[in-house]
């Protein structure tokens, strides 16, 4: 049994897709509170949730909340200290909103329910400059609207686990011998 010449370009092709998609599959999903999600019950932490994650441009933010009472809010730096919804920078308000980190720097949000902001629904989302990101825990996938940063200094990272995949990944290096043995192997056939 052996391979045509057309089977082993199918299986370069086919390696060299899944390299692709590897090689560009950076994207972290995080959703806002973990499973907790976007509320005001629990005593949920969100700078401590958001101190724990190190984003980075193309991450996307997922908030899911119940939206019968609460919505989100992007907001500047001086809304997001007074908890000040009267003019957002944009307003979501499905209940599954996701944003697309588009650029570095500190991106804001609230929700925008009376006392919400005040009792601690509000989360500071800080893109780190390349040659700064630490590994960060990577949940689901998902689309998004894009965001730009809503600019401040950047505090000192913090580290997690990571779920993303680098160039030199051994995935990457695997998927590339497979198809450097495909290429190998149409040679005698």
């Amino acid at each position: 049994m052996g391979f045509s010449k057309r089977g082993a370009a199918e299986i370069v092709l086919a390696v060299t897709a899944v390299v692709a998609l590897l090689q560009f599959s950076h994207a972290a999903v995080y959703k806002v509170g973990d499973s907790a999600g976007w509320t005001s019950i629990g005593n949920l932490d969100y700078k401590q949730w958001s101190a724990t994650k190190t984003f980075q441009v193309g991450d996307i933010i997922r908030f899911e909340y119940n939206a019968q009472f609460h919505n989100v809010m992007r907001v500047t730096h001086p809304m997001y200290k007074a908890c000040n919804a009267s003019s957002p920078l944009a307003t979501y308000t499905t209940g599954n909103d996701t944003i697309n980190i588009t650029t570095k720097g500190h991106h804001y949000f609230i929700c925008g329910a009376p006392g919400h902001c005040q009792a601690g629904q509000k989360v500071d989302i800080n893109v780190l400059r390349t040659s700064e990101t630490a590994p960060t825990t990577a949940p689901e996938g998902s689309t998004a609207a894009s965001v730009p940063s809503a600019g401040s200094p950047a505090p000192s990272p913090s580290s997690g686990i990571s779920l993303r995949v680098s160039k030199g990944s051994l995935i990457t290096k695997l998927c590339l011998a497979m198809a450097g043995f495909a290429v190998f192997v149409s040679g005698f056939y």
